[in-house]
């Protein structure tokens, strides 16, 4: 796609920027990252099946609601903008060339008319898909109460030194005689990358100077410094916009660093804070696939951490369920009756689903789309239950639905009915499959766009477009249909061997 059309694109899926808003995200997502050798963008790889842009997007809008959000985009633009959407407030910007996550900031800060705004900007990786509304609110206040002109958000790496290619966080000294380096006491120095460290001459101190005084460091030191950048900032809007014009290329890379920003506010006399979160977790990026997998399994171990306590999960480690849904449940827990909820091992329930009490749902269930369950209901292992949007499926009280059967579209359920095994269902918007109350379904059985009405036993048949009721001068409670099949077509071109 071309760059005007790209530009087209934006326009079409961009929210106007809202003065009024005093806070603003950046979100960095123009890279492809080639390590994660996938033809998908590194952006829309998804950790708990959501993708991880739209995760830290999701986290921002949800912890800071009253913010404008700018997402940054440039490799694979149209399939991330496509993806995210238009929201409310999310602006996207275009980065048409690659040069650093501060020339990224540049591009983004264009869609701000400096005349008219004044406030925070906070920058967060598009790739940080476990950041949470917790951490960002911790960073923001943070911010508040330092009353600094940037705040940093930084981890505590806690694997072996050699591992560590993260930028490193350069405080002022706890103890400036011996110039140690200071955990987590003074104000920030500067960052320095770890290829630039590693460039470094080994026989000559690091020199920085902080408030017209030099300070030295020794290149041991600086590599054991386990305080890294996480690549979260937070800046008073009107500083950043006065320097981020002046940042250079002079490093190893010959990019454009944000991290530069910490040297730049601190010659022109602003102040630099830094903080950690309580969670390093929330800070996980990744380049590759494995790295991808464990914060899936970060994810999963989460949400299970929210529902042990309230529902059965029979497999910690192999479930899935929207935490759309999850909040839904937690939500329900807020009422004070028991769920009794059940959910099987590698059952996937998605976003949309409604649960309600007394469910089980068994073993390898699929359940996806707006699917509405009574009470009292058993769905038995490896059936599924999809629609798509704009679509329903509701099954009523008391109902069980046995293994292996499938479920699609428009459909509704009756409540004390049974869908045996090897039954096939669908309804489509045109023609909706609707089974009332008491009704028994069970064989090879394919029903479509068809009314089985109430006490209805149905077995062994094909129903399209069908209307099954029981006659009215029937005797018995339940009517039986069996071995129903229509009219054959294009039997002319069956013969025998």
């Amino acid at each position: 796609m071309s760059g005007n059309e790209i530009n087209e694109l934006i326009k079409y899926y961009s929210a106007e920027f809202d003065y009024t808003k005093k806070e603003t995200v950046i979100i960095l997502a123009a890279g492809h990252g080639k390590r994660i050798k996938s033809q998908t963008s590194k952006m829309l790889h998804k950790i708990w099946e959501s993708p991880t842009v739209e995760r830290v997007c999701n986290a921002c809008l949800n912890s800071l609601g009253n913010a404008n959000i700018i997402i940054v985009v440039g490799i694979k633009a149209d399939e991330v903008i496509k993806t995210v959407g238009k929201k409310m407030s999310v602006i996207y910007a275009y980065q048409a060339e690659q040069k650093g996550t501060g020339h990224a900031v540049q591009v983004a800060l264009e869609k701000i008319d400096s005349s008219k705004y004044d406030g925070t900007v906070y920058v967060f990786p598009g790739d940080m898909g476990l950041i949470d509304s917790t951490t960002i609110n911790y960073f923001r206040d943070s911010l508040i109460q330092s009353q600094s002109d940037m705040i940093v958000l930084t981890g505590i790496f806690e694997g072996r030194i050699e591992d560590n290619y993260y930028g490193r966080i350069v405080r002022v000294p706890a103890n400036k005689s011996k110039n140690e380096i200071s955990d987590k006491n003074g104000n920030v120095i500067e960052i320095i990358e770890y290829k630039d460290i590693m460039n470094l001459e080994s026989t000559k101190p690091y020199k920085v100077k902080y408030k017209k005084k030099v300070i030295t460091f020794k290149k041991k030191a600086l590599i054991e410094n386990r305080e890294f950048n996480s690549g979260v900032f937070a800046f008073k809007y009107q500083k950043l916009n006065e320097l981020i014009k002046m940042i250079g290329e002079n490093n190893i890379q010959k990019e454009i660093y944000l991290t530069d920003l910490v040297y730049l506010f601190n010659h022109n006399g602003y102040a630099v804070s830094a903080v950690s979160p309580k969670n390093q977790y929330v800070l996980t990026g990744f380049n590759n696939k494995s790295v991808l997998k464990e914060m899936d399994a970060v994810a999963r171990k989460l949400i299970y951490d929210k529902l042990k306590d309230i529902i059965e999960i029979d497999d910690p480690d192999d479930f899935f369920i929207d935490e759309s849904v999850v909040n839904e449940i937690m939500e329900l827990d807020g009422k004070g009756i028991p769920l009794d909820i059940r959910i099987g091992k590698g059952a996937y329930i998605g976003k949309d689903a409604k649960l309600n009490f007394n469910l089980s749902i068994m073993k390898n269930v699929f359940i996806n789309g707006a699917i509405n369950f009574g009470k009292n209901i058993l769905i038995r292992e490896n059936t599924q239950l999809s629609c798509f949007y704009g679509q329903r499926i509701e099954i009523g009280d008391n109902t069980e639905i046995f293994g292996g059967n499938i479920i699609k579209g428009n459909v509704k359920i009756g409540k004390h009915s049974m869908i045996e095994s090897g039954v096939r269902i669908t309804g489509s918007d045109d023609y909706p499959v609707v089974i009332g109350e008491n009704v028994t379904i069970k064989g090879v059985t394919y029903i479509f766009g068809s009314l089985i009405e109430d006490h209805i036993h149905l077995e062994h048949s094909v129903i399209i477009r069908k209307n099954i009721s029981k006659p009215q001068n029937a005797k018995q409670d339940i009517y039986k249909v069996r071995y129903y099949l229509p009219e054959a077509e294009g039997i002319d071109a069956i013969k025998n061997l």
